[in-house]
């Protein structure tokens, strides 16, 4: 798949947006939306989007990039402090051959600890349970 796709207003992150579908949220403004990753890679996989109908970085507005990297930065400092991990890692993939699998741009905030491997992407689903109780000590840093 090319990195020219037309948005599908059906993807997943625009159900959880119109609450087709539910998440563990963790933030929410008129502009963006974070929440927790429902298959994490490690413990607090958080994810941050617009509430824009854009694919990925080449086709968001720059007022809405401009947010949603804000508030990127915002919800990671808040993943930081609740989590106390050893390091953060922050990532957007593009296109399919880049690992993109949803085509409504996504920052991915990935807690690390050096003692613990990563899982592999889209691997186990989690409890809906851990993944609320993660988003309010999230929010809590909020």
């Amino acid at each position: 798949m090319s990195l020219l796709v037309d948005y599908d207003s059906q993807n997943i992150f625009a159900k959880i947006l119109s609450g087709a579908i539910p998440s563990a949220k963790v933030y929410e403004d008129d502009r963006t939306f974070a929440f927790m990753d429902a298959f994490p890679q490690s413990k607090g996989h958080t994810l941050v989007i617009p509430k824009a109908d854009a694919c990925n970085l080449f086709d968001i507005a720059p007022g809405d990039l401009q947010t949603l990297i804000v508030q990127t930065q915002r919800v990671a400092r808040a993943v930081r402090d609740a989590l106390s991990p050893d390091g953060v890692r922050i990532m957007q993939f593009n296109g399919e051959a880049a690992g993109q699998t949803v085509y409504h741009i996504h920052f991915h905030i990935l807690p690390m600890w050096d003692d613990q491997p990563l899982a592999r992407h889209a691997g186990g689903m989690a409890d809906i349970n851990e993944l609320n109780a993660l988003a309010a000590q999230i929010r809590a840093k909020l």
